[in-house]
């Protein structure tokens, strides 16, 4: 089998990194062979889906650093990023891989970037697998969930990353909608996290800095979704039940008019050992492999 290529291509702001591995059955695109599978989270970058891309052999997977992540710099010195522009980012590997119209896995943020990229440019997706997008805007808690993001991301600007990242921790495990209240409710202590409460000075966290209120504010497109011609599942860890990403995953599924499809274990339901987390990557990729190989 061809090893691994890794590529760079300049976009606008961003010179972005992205991986060909191709697959068992040849290169992707020629008659016969299965779409390429691109796999995309954000901020989490290329190394987080190690795990996953060595259960899908059988076809090319791409996998990429989003801007201002990993190996992906951005060019422009701007300080945060929304989801048009990875779209932009996502479009641009495709068409310089090669391989489109592609597969997508999209997790986390990068499945609210594959919903604005579906909306932009839906030619080049043939299904979306949209794992647990977090926006905020199709919970019916939306303001106390956008406040509660807006509070993590100022906390990261004033106080550093510990601090801020406790409070993100602190809202992803919690069950069940924000409250209007929030501010009277306990401030998490980092050091329970085994965070420092130290402010180290640096601001250039991808998650807390750079995507954390572009990321939850998105609006999807239904009507350009619904319109597209782009098969799109919207999927929900069995076990993230009652939390933010999954109850935003069930409201962009109402969105589509769609129903929402439940894959084996929580957000991080691929990882196998990747920062230090573990999920149940064999079964998650069997739902995966199910799903994409039903379109």
């Amino acid at each position: 089998m061809t090893e691994t290529a890794t590529r760079t291509l300049e976009s606008t702001g961003a010179t972005v990194a992205y991986d060909v591995r191709p697959g068992a059955d040849g290169e992707a695109g020629q008659a016969g062979r299965s779409p390429a599978l691109f796999l995309i989270g954000s901020p989490m970058d290329a190394t987080g889906f190690a795990t996953l891309a060595s259960h899908f052999t059988d076809r090319t997977v791409i996998t990429y650093d989003p801007r201002g992540a990993g190996r992906s710099v951005r060019t422009d010195g701007a300080a945060e990023t929304l989801p048009e522009e990875h779209a932009e980012d996502l479009r641009r590997v495709i068409e310089a891989a090669g391989v489109g119209p592609v597969d997508v896995f999209a997790s986390s943020g990068g499945a609210v970037n594959g919903l604005a990229l579906v909306a932009r440019h839906p030619e080049l997706v043939r299904t979306l697998v949209a794992h647990e997008p977090p926006t905020a805007q199709v919970l019916p808690d939306r303001e106390a969930a956008l406040a509660v993001c807006a509070d993590i991301h100022s906390t990261y600007l004033r106080d550093g990353m510990g601090p801020a990242m406790a409070k993100f921790l602190a809202a992803t495990m919690r069950t069940g909608p924000f409250q209007e209240n929030r501010r009277d409710e306990p401030v998490p202590n980092p050091a329970d996290f085994g965070l420092p409460a130290e402010d180290d000075g640096s601001r250039g966290d991808p998650l807390l800095g750079q995507n954390m209120r572009g990321c939850t504010s998105y609006r999807p497109d239904f009507p350009a979704l619904r319109a597209a011609g782009t098969r799109i599942v919207v999927v929900a860890g069995k076990e993230s039940e009652g939390q933010f990403p999954a109850r935003a995953a069930a409201g962009v599924a109402d969105g589509l008019g769609i129903g929402l499809t439940l894959f084996p274990s929580h957000h991080g339901g691929f990882l196998g050992g990747e920062y230090g987390q573990h999920g149940d990557p064999e079964a998650f990729a069997e739902a995966l492999h199910d799903v994409l190989d039903g379109a």
